[in-house]
C-alpha cells in the first residue's frame, strides 16, 4: 500500500518529496512541495487528500496523518 500511496502522490506533486510510513490501513504521510507555497494548512491537506482519495474511498486506506510542508519549511 505504501507504494500505491507514493505513486498517487507523485502523480499530483511533480516536485514533491515524500515519506510514507504505516501499515494496514493507517498511514503517516509527509509531502514537501512548492505547491504548498502561500497555502493555509487546511488547503494543503485538501490537496494531499485529493491525491489519495480513491484509496480512502475504496477502503484500502482508513486513516491518514498528513504533514504538508514547503521546501523552505522542511529545511527550517
Amino acid at each position: 500500500m505504501v507504494e500505491q500511496i507514493l505513486q498517487r502522490l507523485s502523480e499530483h506533486f511533480d516536485d514533491g518529496k515524500f515519506d510514507v510510513q504505516g501499515e494496514g490501513s493507517h498511514y503517516d504521510v509527509l509531502v514537501v512541495s512548492r505547491a504548498f507555497d502561500g497555502l493555509r494548512p487546511v488547503r494543503r491537506q485538501q490537496l494531499v487528500y485529493a491525491a489519495v482519495n480513491e484509496l480512502i474511498r475504496d477502503g484500502s486506506v482508513h486513516a491518514v496523518n498528513i504533514k504538508a510542508l514547503t521546501p523552505d519549511e522542511a529545511e527550517g
